[in-house]
């Protein structure tokens, strides 16, 4: 009886693990999601400039997803270029613009379209390139549409200097020439004037301040430690050593500063998260810091000097560089950090060499 007893439990046992591996292997099967090969656009050739700028140049078509589920989809446009989308890990580089959950249309700005072209892409300015473009779809897991072939010719705005009210910086590192001597200036006209230098090695790093591109008005030299003075027997002013200097003065009070300083990126969105630095490195000839990295979209990150939350720069609501913190101009609330549009390796630029317009950018490798 016992042996009866006991063949009937294992059999009891053995069906109950078949109905679980099947219960199991229904749970976990993926069926394959179709994206209808139907993504369209609204032309095939777009020609950016200035005029173009804040009118729409673009948009984009494309039909539900079907998930087979009750759920959301949310739908990405991806940007490349045709030879990255051809290698062995293709559209790994693309530029991810999210539309949102179940829309299924996005229409662009010439001047957004124009920095994922230039910015993103590295497309030249001026030159026809092909620029190719699909859909990503997701609930629990991608799938992707047919992609579209633009001809784009895209721009890059003229740089032009606002007339600030400015000192010129005149020193040995410049050959003490007046007509082409770097400014700081003073953004708001409230005689505060702040702007970045570099000095190079090899000379006596003294200079003086201008009040004009000549030496027909005020020079400005030493009037002692941290001050100015107009005497024309008045030392020269002088750093340390050569680097790369944020200059302040203060006109009403002629107090003067000069802060050596080194640039990195600092964030959950970078290599070292929140607590290790990424440095950046200066290029003498384009003026300008970089540095090439990994980052991913699920972070963000700012720019600071000298590894310190001493003088460090955020965004505004309009996207530009503001600082968050600095002695000369004090705290900035309500700033956002900044983040990266997708996962990927990019070269990050800081251009601090125009004073008053600040900028940056993020070129995905």
């Amino acid at each position: 009886m016992k042996k009866y007893i006991n063949k009937i439990l294992y059999v009891i046992l053995a069906i109950s693990l078949f109905a679980s591996c099947t219960n199991d292997a229904e749970i976990t099967k993926m069926g394959v999601i179709n994206f209808p090969q139907t993504f369209a656009s609204s032309t095939n050739t777009v020609v950016l400039n200035a005029t173009t700028d804040s009118t729409s140049v673009i948009s984009f078509t494309w039909p539900a997803v079907s998930y087979g589920i009750k759920a959301a989809v949310t739908y990405t446009l991806q940007f490349d270029v045709p030879a990255d989308t051809v290698t062995t890990t293709p559209w790994s580089k693309a530029v991810e613009v999210i539309v949102g959950k179940d829309i299924l249309t996005n229409s662009m700005l010439g001047v957004d379209f124009n920095k994922i072209a230039v910015n993103s892409l590295g497309l030249t300015s001026g030159l026809v390139t092909n620029m190719v473009v699909r859909v990503k779809s997701f609930v629990d897991r991608p799938a992707y549409s047919n992609a579209v072939t633009l001809s784009v010719n895209p721009y890059v705005p003229p740089i032009v200097v606002v007339g600030y009210p400015s000192f010129w910086v005149e020193g040995d590192f410049q050959k003490w020439t007046p007509a082409s001597a770097p400014t700081i200036v003073s953004v708001k006209s409230n005689n505060l004037y702040e702007g970045f230098v570099y000095i190079p090695a090899g000379g006596n790093n003294q200079f003086k301040f201008l009040n004009s591109p000549d030496l027909n008005h005020l020079v400005y030299g030493s009037g002692g430690t941290g001050l100015l003075s107009t005497d024309a027997t008045a030392a020269n002013l002088s750093v340390a050593s050569d680097g790369y200097y944020e200059l302040t003065i203060n006109s009403t009070t002629l107090a003067w500063t000069a802060t050596k300083t080194t640039w990195s990126i600092l964030g959950d969105a970078s290599p070292g998260a929140w607590t290790t630095d990424t440095p950046m490195n200066y290029d003498t000839a384009n003026k300008v810091w970089t540095v090439t990295c990994n980052m991913i979209v699920a972070g963000s990150f700012k720019f600071r000097a000298n590894n310190a939350w001493v003088i460090d720069f955020g965004i505004d609501s309009n996207g530009n560089l503001a600082y968050a913190d600095n002695p000369f101009f004090g705290y900035t609330a309500g700033l956002n950090n900044l983040t990266v549009p997708s996962d990927g390796n990019y070269t990050i630029t800081l251009d601090l060499h125009i004073p008053g317009q600040y900028s940056y950018k993020l070129k995905k490798n």
